[in-house]
C-alpha cells in the first residue's frame, strides 16, 4: 500500500485535455482518487453514467455547464457539484480554458482514463476530432470499468 501522504502527481494527456493525478485511489484502503483536468474551450465527454462512483467537480478556473441528470447548471470557479453513481452526466467547458479538480471513490474513472491515455508534455495536447476508432476504444474502456457511455457531448 502506498502512503497516503505520498504525492503522486502524475499527467497524462487524455483525448482534448490533461489531467494530473494527484492522489491515486491506490494509496489508501479509501480508494480516494482526486485528479485536476485542465481542458480548452468546447470540450465535452459523451454523455455518461458511472456504476459504481459518485463524481464531484469542483471547479478551480473557468466555467463548466454540466448536465447532471435533467438539470443544467453553469459552473464557476469556487463551485462544487455532484453527479451521482448511476445518474447521466456530462459538462462543457464555457470558458477559454477550465480548471477543475475531480473526486472519485473507487477504481474506475482512473483505470479507464489511464489506460486511454498517454504521457503529457507541458500545456494542453493539440485539439483534434475523436476518429470512430477512437470512440470505439473509449466506449470499450469504459465499459471494462463500469461506465456507460449514453449519448453524445453536450453540443454548443
Amino acid at each position: 500500500m502506498l502512503d497516503e501522504r505520498m504525492p503522486c502527481d502524475d499527467a497524462v494527456w487524455f483525448l482534448n485535455g490533461r489531467i494530473t493525478f494527484h492522489r491515486s485511489a491506490a494509496a489508501g484502503p479509501d480508494e480516494v482518487c482526486i485528479t485536476e483536468q485542465h481542458l480548452p474551450q468546447g470540450d465535452s465527454p459523451p454523455l455518461h453514467r458511472h456504476a459504481r462512483e459518485d463524481e464531484v467537480f469542483h471547479i478551480l478556473e473557468g466555467a463548466l455547464r454540466l448536465r447532471i441528470g435533467e438539470t443544467e447548471v453553469l459552473a464557476h470557479a469556487g463551485e462544487t457539484l455532484v453527479a451521482p453513481k448511476g445518474v447521466p452526466h456530462s459538462f462543457r467547458v464555457e470558458s477559454k480554458e477550465a480548471r477543475f479538480l475531480t473526486i472519485t471513490v473507487g477504481r474506475d474513472f482512473e483505470t479507464m482514463v489511464r489506460e486511454m491515455s498517454r504521457p503529457a508534455g507541458d500545456g494542453l495536447p493539440r485539439i483534434t476530432e475523436p476518429s470512430d476508432e477512437l470512440r470505439a476504444a473509449l466506449t470499450e474502456a469504459c465499459a471494462r470499468n463500469n461506465i456507460e457511455i449514453l449519448g453524445p457531448p453536450l453540443a454548443a
